[in-house]
């Protein structure tokens, strides 16, 4: 069976860290996607997140920025073998910051994959309930659509349109944090 998994960056960035793991410029990606794939065939693994755009002035944006041009190294390293796509962060009210276009990458990318027979089996590692009106086409292509979520904070919401669904816990992740 061909799987192909689709991460949402930024959503896994804020479940992990909210897990307290450090060090995400080293966690090991792929063997998360290969516990996933629990042993299928791998087609893909995309990761997508919103490009932080920093001001030459603005020291804080600017290490931010850093540090995502290391984590894309990483992600697409041999090592890892991931495709990063890429949407735009947008500055809403004053400071708070929005990602864009990510959503619709991922749904896209999905629809596209599940019309060419790209994959059996999408395994959608993100708790965005924007994606549910592409899980409910995709399954009604006869496609699968595994969600992977986490135990302490799980999307109810996907949950109910799936094949099915995993919740992770820091235990299943232990094998893939990098201790510095």
């Amino acid at each position: 069976m061909r799987v192909a998994i689709f991460i949402d960056g930024s959503n896994l960035y804020f479940k992990l860290k909210s897990l307290e793991i450090k060090n995400l410029l080293s966690f090991h990606y792929r063997g998360m996607a290969n516990l996933v794939a629990q042993k299928r065939e791998i087609v893909g693994v995309t990761y997508y997140v919103g490009v932080v755009r920093a001001k030459l002035d603005d020291e804080y944006a600017q290490k931010l920025r850093f540090s995502q041009i290391r984590l894309f190294n990483h992600l697409s390293s041999k090592a890892q073998n991931i495709v990063v796509k890429k949407g735009y962060l947008m500055r809403v009210a004053g400071e708070k910051v929005h990602e864009k276009g990510v959503d619709v990458q991922i749904a896209t990318d999905m629809l596209i994959g599940a019309y060419e027979n790209l994959y059996d089996v999408a395994i959608v590692v993100s708790s965005d309930t924007d994606l549910i009106p592409a899980i409910q086409k995709i399954t009604h292509l006869e496609k699968k659509v595994e969600y992977i979520g986490f135990s302490h904070q799980p999307s109810y919401g996907v949950m109910k349109h799936v094949s099915e669904s995993r919740l992770l816990n820091l235990i299943d992740l232990e094998p893939f944090i990098v201790r510095v």
